[in-house]
């Protein structure tokens, strides 16, 4: 407990999903957490509930970004940990895929986390000079797909391989300035919104779109995937949690991928 204590961390697409349960583990770890959503009405519930702060971004908009970064400095007076979480997934396949639907994903996937980490590590330079002992993380919330194709879901695919490109070429350039740059590359959550919205949620997109030969429901989709995975369950937010923890207080690891699958991906 309290591995993180006076450590200000912002997480983005914190309201609700894996960035709700990031932000509930690392609160247990005594961090002030900022919980950055274009939700706000759900974020400020959840900041609530965890005793944190709710501020409102559109992470493709590089102004509220930037905004964002300036209010956090100025309300914490530091930046510890800048956790690029917030993402979106389309499937589909080529045949179906349309330009917009592309660009969004690639959008918000990739370019934010463009932005992110430029604001970030701007704030995070600037405490360097006046605290030279400290270090810093930026870190991107991934997923097996940025490290192993996804059949029918190239587009979040390829822009998370494309973070991955983006983690490692950060890492090096930011070094210099004590700030470490990973990914962690979670397996499926499937009890959050992501996967289970009845509406919009994978399962259902992946029964639309026939990702899952023979599936006729929710429920035969939801067993596919979890008989792909060796330990048998989903990801869930404290598995990622130690992930993060780990990329925080391991003084000598950057420009990683850290899978966090259950066996399902494994790293070669």
């Amino acid at each position: 407990m309290n591995r993180l204590e006076n450590k200000t961390v912002v997480i983005t697409g914190a309201a609700q999903g894996f960035g709700e349960g990031i932000a509930r583990c690392l609160v247990k770890e005594g961090a002030n957490v900022v919980i950055a959503d274009l939700n706000y009405e759900l974020a400020q519930k959840t900041a609530a509930e965890l005793g944190g702060w709710a501020y409102a971004v559109d992470v493709t908009d590089d102004e509220r970004v930037k905004s964002l970064v300036d209010a956090v400095m100025e309300r914490y007076g530091r930046l510890d940990v800048f956790i690029s979480n917030a993402g979106i997934l389309k499937a589909g396949g080529l045949d179906e895929m349309t330009l917009e639907t592309f660009e969004l994903v690639t959008k918000v996937n990739y370019t934010a986390f463009f932005l992110c980490a430029k604001h970030a590590s701007a704030a995070m330079k600037r405490q360097k000079e006046a605290h030279p002992e400290r270090t810093f993380d930026i870190i991107e919330i991934n997923s097996k797909s940025g490290l192993e194709g996804s059949n029918k879901n190239f587009a979040y695919a390829g822009s998370k391989f494309g973070g991955i490109g983006l983690v490692q070429s950060f890492a090096k350039e930011l070094v210099e300035y004590g700030i470490k740059v990973n990914a962690v590359c979670p397996g499926n959550f499937f009890e959050g919104p992501l996967w289970s919205d009845p509406e919009r949620g994978l399962f259902v997109q992946y029964l639309n779109t026939g990702k899952v030969p023979g599936a006729a429901s929710i429920a035969d989709v939801k067993r596919h995937y979890e008989s792909k995975v060796p330990m048998n369950r989903g990801c869930a937010p404290p598995d990622v949690a130690k992930a993060i923890l780990y990329c925080i207080e391991q003084e000598y690891e950057t420009g990683q991928a850290i899978p966090v699958t259950g066996g399902q991906t494994m790293l070669r």
